[in-house]
Parts: structure tokens; sequence; C-alpha cells
């Protein structure tokens, strides 16, 4: 264990639904709620407002809905807060080589590593100016925990939420644990916390009084051990700058379920293409592809396919996932498919076989669509508003969804530094009514402004 609070746990506050009222005037101050909004759909993020009703992440969407039916219900847009994630993340690796994301809105510093920080009052002011610079950069707010220890670290950032600083000094560990919760501590889950509490223990320092024999009887050696040690403040993980990427993939669930053999190839094939526009961001490629299907009843089959090489080519892992799908009976419906790509790799060997027949699948493709019953080709045109995202319209300029439905679409018509805006209501296919990229959260100056 180190002797000095160097060790920063960020973690930025309701990140979603923050971005979201940062980016919505007439959000701010208001419950925000952003998931998925289907009937299956899962709370995401809530914001502070939303939670005083209750609502929190993993909740299913309907319950949510229930607990705050005038609530705001958005779609995530994943981009938007992967440039502000890049952003905050940006900020960190300037304080210390060492930084560990965990999600896009949460991350570890070894602030001595990058010499930002060396004993209490230092560490603090690193932490004090860093949550400045994030206000200034992306104009959020973020919750830092400074301790000796990655678990101490995040037990703090948690303590000093929302947009606080928390600071736990070297020796003072054991009596700030000692009465919390079980749960507080990594790795203490329900089904843990349910076990430990039937044995009689209930505070961290109950853990630490029950002795590691004891703990090892009821959860087993290494857990056992594991928890012991964590009750004595003892945590010698260090910060681990990058973690490898094992796969890149994509998934979704569907509101009702698929029974179409050729709906769900199509759908197979839409989610093969957004799998490598992610391995291509990410400057990787894969030779293993990965097909998941959830059914009707729940059961859930994997089934995998590795190539000769490496590729990112999307014809050839439609190809793939296509060949993985022949082998799924699918004909009792579909709730959920997803494909992945693992087997990483930062250079890409094509199997030029494969690659080939995936060049005929798309001409087959362009074939069939050309060849689709009358009543197909108003699936290329249909237009889609998703609750939340951004739009641009010709006369009133930059807006955001709030609903459609009917044919028609509502739109509120504001920006991040403008007031509340005018909402206004259009035909779904109105031409003069685009989506548009969202805008940056906070306005660059000019060097000559």
């Amino acid at each position: 264990m180190r002797t000095a609070p160097t060790i920063l746990h960020l973690d930025m506050d309701a990140f979603f639904a923050s971005a979201e009222q940062a980016s919505k005037p007439s959000l701010r101050g208001k419950a925000v709620v952003v998931g998925g909004l289907g009937p299956r759909g899962v709370v995401a993020t809530a914001s502070y407002e939303a939670r005083v009703f209750g609502v929190h992440s993993a909740l299913p969407m309907a319950q949510a809905r229930r607990l705050a039916p005038n609530a705001a219900y958005l779609v995530p847009r994943f981009a938007f807060y992967r440039s502000i994630s890049e952003q905050v993340m940006e900020l960190l690796r300037a304080l210390s080589p060492l930084v560990e994301p965990l999600s896009l809105d949460e991350a570890f510093v070894d602030l001595e590593a990058g010499g930002a920080a060396w004993d209490a009052e230092s560490a603090r002011l690193a932490g004090v100016k860093l949550r400045a610079d994030i206000r200034a950069v992306t104009g959020l707010t973020g919750s830092v925990g400074l301790a000796a220890s990655k678990m101490l670290a995040k037990i703090a950032s948690e303590q000093a939420k929302p947009d606080g600083l928390v600071l736990i000094e070297p020796g003072t560990e054991r009596g700030l644990l000692g009465p919390m919760s079980v749960r507080t501590l990594p790795g203490v889950g329900p089904a843990t916390g349910d076990h430990l509490r039937r044995a009689g223990i209930h505070t961290v320092e109950e853990i630490a009084e029950a002795g590691e024999d004891e703990l090892v009887r009821l959860l087993g050696k290494s857990h056992g051990q594991s928890l012991y040690a964590m009750a004595l403040a003892l945590d010698e993980r260090p910060v681990v700058a990058e973690r490898e990427t094992k796969s890149v993939s994509v998934e979704d669930t569907y509101d009702v379920d698929i029974h179409d053999r050729v709906r769900v190839g199509l759908e197979v094939q839409r989610l093969a293409n957004r799998c490598v526009r992610r391995l291509r961001e990410a400057g990787l490629s894969g030779r293993t592809i990965v097909l998941k299907v959830r059914r009707y009843d729940f059961s859930t089959l994997t089934r995998s396919e590795t190539l000769r090489g490496p590729t990112d080519d999307p014809g050839v892992v439609r190809e793939a996932a296509a060949r993985l799908l022949d082998s799924v009976d699918t004909t009792g419906g579909v709730r959920l498919l997803g494909v992945g790509v693992s087997g990483l790799a930062d250079y890409t060997q094509e199997d030029l076989f494969a690659q080939a027949a995936g060049e005929r699948m798309d001409s087959g493709a362009v074939e069939e669509a050309d060849d689709a019953p009358e009543a197909e080709p108003k699936a290329p045109v249909e237009r889609r508003w998703p609750s939340g995202h951004d739009v641009r319209h010709s006369e009133y300029g930059h807006g955001w969804v709030q609903g459609s439905g009917l044919g028609r679409v509502t739109v509120r018509f504001e920006t991040p530094d403008s007031g509340p805006g005018r909402v206004r209501t259009f035909r779904m296919e109105d031409p003069e009514l685009e989506p548009a990229e969202p805008l940056p959260l906070v306005r660059v100056r000019s060097e000559a402004g």
C-alpha cells in the first residue's frame, strides 16, 4: 500500500443523461431517462432528478415509465457520448501515462506515475484542477475519489457524488470502511451479500472480525481470502494503462420477436456491417466471427467460425455470419441477434476466397433488392426519428426529436448555448428536415474572437 493518496478515480455524473441535459436546455433540471424505449428496453442512465422517483440504471424501461411518467425518455447517442469521453480521457492522460479506463465515463489514474502528485495536498490540487478542466472542456461534471488504493479511490468517488471530491487519508481507511455495508466492497453482489447476512455479517468491520478462516469456509478460498484483505483495506492492484480489447461486437434486442427467416438474415447482415465499422474505427481486424441468437424462449445460442487470416472486410464478415446463421433454428422466433469479431489484430491478411464470396453476396443483395415485391422498397426509404436525436431544418435550424408517430415528428429547436426552444411538428417525410450531427456542448472560441 502507498503512503500517499495518489490513485485517482474519476466517475462522470449521470453521464449519458447529463450530456443530454447539457445538449438540450429545455431538459436542464428535469427528469431525463436514457435507454432502450421498446417494451424490452432497459434504463442506461437516469438523471439525478429522475432518481428521486426510484429510476436507476438497468431498470426495465416499462417500470421506469410507471415510476416517472413525466420524465423525458431518450434513445442513446453513443457516438456523441464517445466523443465527450475521448475529451475526458485526454485530460486524464495529461496527468499520467497510467490511465485505466473502465468505461466511457469512468477511469483510474496513477498520479504518482505522472509526477502530478506525491502527497495528499498535491493530490487534492490535481483533483480540483481536473474537475475544473472537465467542466471547461465538456460542460459536464465528474466526481473524484483520491486514496492509496484503487478500491478506496472508487469508494471515495462514490461518496463524492454528485460533483464532488473526497480524499481518504492513508491510515484512516479501517475506520472509514468499518461501519459500511458489506456490499460496499468490490465483488460483493446480492448473492454474496445475502450469504454473509445469513451468517450474521452485515458490515465491513464484521468481515474483519470474522477472520480469514471463517470467510474461506463461507465463500471458498479465493473469494474468502480476497474479501478479508479488502476488509483490512489491503489492495495492491496497480493501475493498468491499457486493457487489450478481446473482441468487437454489436447486438440488437427486438421489441417483437422476428419469425421471418429472410428478415433475420437481413438483420444479421446489417449487424455485420455495424460490427465492421467499429473494427475499422479501432484500426483492428479479426479472425473469428461470432453469431449470437437469443430465441423466443430466452435460450441463447452462440456459433463461431475462424478464418484463415484476420479481416476487416464487410463482405467476408457477412458471408461468415450468414453461414453461421444457417446452423441455427429460428422458426420459433428471435428476440436478440448479435455479431462479433474476436481474435483481433492490428493488420489484415484477407481470406481471398471468402472475400470473393462476400463480393458475390453483395451483388446478390443488390439483385434481390431490385426484384423485391412492391411492398419491400418502402423499407430503405422509411425515415426513422429516434427520440432525442439531432435534426436540422432548412428554415428553423438545429433541433432534436421529442417524439414521432402517425406520420408526424415533433422537434424542439434549441442548441446547447441557446435558451429553451420552440416546438414544431412536421410530416415524417418533410424534405426540409434531415438528421444532423450533435453540436459540441462547449463552443470553441476562435483566436480572432
